[in-house]
């Protein structure tokens, strides 16, 4: 046999095991691939997570879809469905007042989402560019303001006093702009090649041009989490409606999520149906709660993929 086919030929022992993969002392340990066990404490663990997610939100929507008497017989929140009904939603969407809570919170949140997001790109872009005027100072008083605030007192003493208070306004400008999405958007603009904003003003670009044509087109990653972040807000807001708005046909969803489940009362026009027991009481608030839900539900997966190329960047480059 000739050296070549020495060589070649198959060994007849076993089979020699695998050789060891070495780490990589320059990588972290958490970054390096996990055997078995690690595998196995992941899975355990994510699962762990989604079923607490999960979970609540099946009991809610299963309570919600239950009749008076599989509640009674579950002693309250129901976990395993026996007879589905949608009368508590039938009820709640046929023209009252949730409905007309569920517009008021879309009108507010669309139009505070948009106002928000206007004015914290307008102010971060303008902060963004070195030679804009009193931009330091400018940028020191909203720093501050993150940290330090004139109290509630103060600030129902200036919404009353301009003439906000029973106005929706109120539910808008006083946190109309939050500094974090103006620090976050203001640090994704500075991250941007300077020579493409160059470039353009060789052109005779001024800065609205540069702004729309350039700025924004290449930040809608970080633009569409800020939005979302506001969008999330204004639809969550409760507390100014209870500062400012007195008249109940004004009260946005969360109002009366909070006036069913909280102080256990029905706003006006649902007492009648809850009071006779036409509808359980617990379903009704159930079915609030999966109402105020479903938006954010909607919206999250769309905005999801754009949270580590816009958020993460402007906030850790900056």
């Amino acid at each position: 046999m000739t050296v070549t086919e020495r060589t070649t030929a198959t060994p007849t022992g076993p089979a020699a095991p695998p050789p060891r993969r070495r780490r990589d002392e320059r990588r972290p340990v958490w970054e390096e691939e996990p055997g078995r066990v690690g595998q196995g404490l992941k899975g355990a663990t994510l699962t762990g997570v989604c079923l607490a997610i999960l979970g609540p939100l099946w009991v809610v929507i299963v309570t919600s879809l239950s009749d008076q008497r599989t509640i009674t017989d579950a002693g309250g929140l129901v976990i395993v469905p026996k007879t589905i009904t949608f009368r508590a939603y039938t009820e709640l969407l046929s023209g009252g007042t949730v409905t007309r809570a569920t517009l008021v919170s879309l009108a507010l949140t669309a139009v505070g989402t948009v106002i928000s997001t206007v004015v914290s790109v307008l102010c971060a872009y303008g902060l963004s560019r070195p030679g804009s005027f009193l931009h330091r100072p400018i940028l020191l008083v909203l720093l501050v303001t993150m940290f330090f605030n004139a109290g509630l007192i103060p600030t129902y003493l200036l919404v009353t006093g301009v003439g906000l208070e029973g106005s929706y306004w109120s539910m808008i400008l006083p946190g109309a702009v939050s500094v974090f999405n103006v620090l976050v958007l203001r640090a994704f603009f500075q991250n941007i090649a300077p020579e493409l904003i160059d470039s353009a003003r060789i052109d005779g670009a001024g800065d609205w041009r540069i702004l729309f044509r350039i700025v924004l087109p290449l930040s809608k990653a970080v633009i569409a989490v800020v939005s979302l972040f506001y969008a999330v807000g204004y639809w969550s807001q409760w507390f100014n409606a209870m500062l400012y708005l007195n008249d109940q046909d004004k009260w946005p969803l969360q109002m009366i999520l909070r006036q069913l489940v909280i102080k256990q009362q029905a706003p006006q026009g649902m007492s009648q149906m809850i009071s006779t027991q036409q509808i359980p009481g617990l379903a009704v608030q159930m079915a609030v709660m999966v109402l105020a839900l479903i938006p954010v539900a909607v919206l999250y997966p769309f905005v999801q993929k754009h949270f580590t190329k816009g958020m993460l960047t402007g906030a850790v480059k900056g």
